[in-house]
This record gives C-alpha cells, structure tokens and sequence, in this order.
C-alpha cells in the first residue's frame, strides 16, 4: 500500500509535500520517499521509519525542490 502527494509549482515544494505525507502516515506505512526536479534533474529521497526521518534526510541536504 502506498499515499502519493503531488505538486506542480513553481516555488520550493518540499515543506507541501512532507505536510502532505504526514496526513497519511496514520495509515501505517513503514517507509516514506519523494522525488522532485532539481536544477540539473530529478532528486529521490527515501528513508525507513516515519515521515520525520525523511524529513531530517531532506532538510541536512537543503534540498530545494521545484
């Protein structure tokens, strides 16, 4: 089972989208990821746990996701 949170913008995205698969960790999951086009091309994230680890991961990288 998996929850998708997509976003079309043109600013950084990436506090929408840790916000949005917050809203769905209720449902149990057991790992959580995102990918976004950076710069020069796209940028996966992923991490076990809860959706607070991968949000650790992506702000130590200061990732910017547009």
């Amino acid at each position: 089972m998996c929850g998708i949170v997509a976003a079309n913008a043109s600013v950084d995205s990436i506090d929408f989208l840790i916000s949005g698969l917050k809203q769905l960790e209720y449902r149990g999951y057991d790992s959580a990821g995102l990918a976004v086009l950076g710069e020069r091309e796209p940028q996966r994230f992923r991490a076990l746990g809860r959706v607070a680890e991968l949000e650790a991961l992506t702000k130590h990288k200061k990732l910017r996701g547009l």
